[in-house]
């Protein structure tokens, strides 16, 4: 494993240890920063660990924020760029002990050894400390051989017995899956981890909702999420905030779907993921099928099941599971409206423009793109190999054709209302012709499009005899459709659809 050199630690994490130190105190990277720090990743956060109290780290620094009973003081850097290192935590070693809301320490005191406050920590990956020279590694402390386990690979391992780290704090065990999913160290725990887990699997209830939301969605964000719900589901994790979900297990589907509806939900979620799709279409991809097993018949006419209805109970449903979980306004709106029109998907040869154009103003021309994508994904967790099929490039061109921008008279800065006023004539057809006739001009020359030359051009126009003007326009009309024309067959071309 290559150690970090010295231009992978920030100068304003560099600043932090070097003042702490030169102040007389010891200064320590810690946890998950020095862990992605080993494996060449950039850390999401910077933590400090100090023998150095509040009050003294307080005093080194200009700007600190100071508002919490765990000794945990945030260096405020105003200046830099970088969100990562606007605030950097810097926490005396601390003891902890007593956990009675299964989240927090009841009581915390100070420590004056670092290995006090390393063994507090939750997996020993999250348990090494550096210290730094000169903006490098200077020396590893690791006294649960957190960075053998790193450089193996091995499944998760707590500090100490896990039975009492996750009865410490009951939101590690959902901590576990997710880091679990974003190392990508598989098998997932030892046989004694995955049961301590089993058995105090209920006790996730105690933590707070947004909390377990967002190491949810961390899993969801993961490269690895398909897995990450597995094991949700086999450490009995999930059933305790996302029933749901596993309401899927064993549902089957019609012929079209080679998997149950638990399967192929994660294998929709799944495929967002390996194409780096944001939350919204994972969310969805995840949630699209929920509510088939409350949905699903046996028709007997074809001997098959259906799910009728499931894409708009399915909407209702994610809306109230999302609700649940404190996600955004703005998340939950797009991930109901994404499922509630999911079964847009018809066949090519029937559909229409004006029924895509209904389509596109149901979900909006800037979900449209996403719920596409969503499509894809149902497709894939079907089990069918080929992402693009033509039926869906067919769909996908009919899309871009109803949302491109039309070539129309509207495009003209002038209109029939100023043409009569400028010309000093009535309303009728030679109106038309002298639009369509300005109109094939400026499709040849757009320069010409400015209200002071068509107002110049229009008036030279009316003074054309009506046959010499209506042939000028007929000729715009042509122009116009064979515009159109053209800027269809290279959206068709570009789908290799007909």
């Amino acid at each position: 494993m290559k150690m970090a050199e010295k231009s992978s630690i920030p100068a304003e994490v560099v600043n932090v240890t070097e003042t702490l130190e030169k102040a007389g105190f010891q200064a320590y990277l810690v946890g998950g920063c020095v862990r992605d720090i080993l494996l060449g990743n950039k850390p999401k956060d910077w933590d400090v660990t100090t023998n150095a109290n509040p009050e003294q780290i307080q005093k080194l620094f200009p700007k600190t924020v100071y508002e919490n009973i765990y000794g945990t003081v945030a260096v405020i850097n105003e200046q830099t760029e970088d969100k990562t290192l606007k605030n950097i935590e810097v926490t005396p070693y601390r003891l902890e002990s007593g956990y009675s809301d299964r989240r927090h320490p009841d009581q915390i005191k100070f420590s004056d050894k670092l290995e006090d406050d390393l063994k507090r920590r939750d997996f020993t990956i999250n348990a090494i400390a550096v210290n730094l020279s000169d903006g490098a590694i200077k020396d590893i402390v690791d006294p649960h051989n957190g960075f053998d386990d790193l450089k193996a690979g091995i499944p998760l391992k707590t500090v100490g017995n896990p039975t009492e780290r996750f009865a410490e704090d009951a939101l590690r065990m959902m901590r576990a899956v997710r880091l679990t999913c974003e190392l990508l160290q598989f098998p997932a725990f030892l046989k004694e981890t995955a049961n301590a887990i089993r058995e105090l699997s209920p006790t996730i209830k105690d933590v707070s909702i947004e909390r377990i939301r967002d190491e949810f969605t961390k899993i969801i964000m993961s490269s690895k999420p398909r897995a990450g719900i597995d094991l949700l589901h086999d450490l009995n994790l999930l059933k305790h905030f996302i029933p749901e979900l596993e309401k899927g297990i064993g549902i089957e589907q019609t012929q079209a779907h080679k998997y149950d509806v638990w399967e192929h939900l994660l294998r929709s979620l799944q495929h967002a993921a390996d194409k780096n799709w944001p939350l919204d279409i994972r969310l969805a991809a995840l949630f699209h099928d929920i509510a088939k097993p409350q949905t699903r018949e046996f028709s007997r006419a074809t001997n098959q099941y259906t799910f009728y209805g499931h894409d708009v109970i399915g909407s209702r449903e994610t809306r109230k599971i999302l609700d649940r979980m404190k996600f955004s306004r703005a998340t939950i709106e797009k991930v109901s409206k994404l499922i509630r029109w999911h079964m847009f998907f018809s066949d090519t040869e029937k559909i229409n423009l004006s029924a895509v154009r209904r389509m596109i103003v149901n979900v909006g021309q800037e979900n449209i793109w996403d719920l596409m994508n969503l499509r894809i994904c149902d497709r894939i967790g079907t089990g069918r190999p080929k992402e693009n099929p033509y039926r869906l490039r067919k769909y996908q061109a009919m899309v871009e054709e109803a949302m491109r921008d039309p070539i129309s008279l509207g495009m003209l800065k002038i209109d029939g209302k100023r043409i009569m006023e400028v010309c000093a004539i009535s309303a009728g057809p030679k109106i038309g012709s002298i639009l369509h006739a300005v109109f094939n001009e400026i499709l040849e020359n757009p320069l010409l499009n400015t209200a002071e030359q068509l107002e110049k051009r229009v008036k030279e126009l009316a003074t054309l005899k009506d046959q010499e003007l209506k042939a000028l326009g007929e000729a715009g009309e042509i122009k116009k459709r064979e515009e159109d024309k053209k800027d269809i067959e290279e959206i068709r071309k570009k789908y290799n659809v007909s």
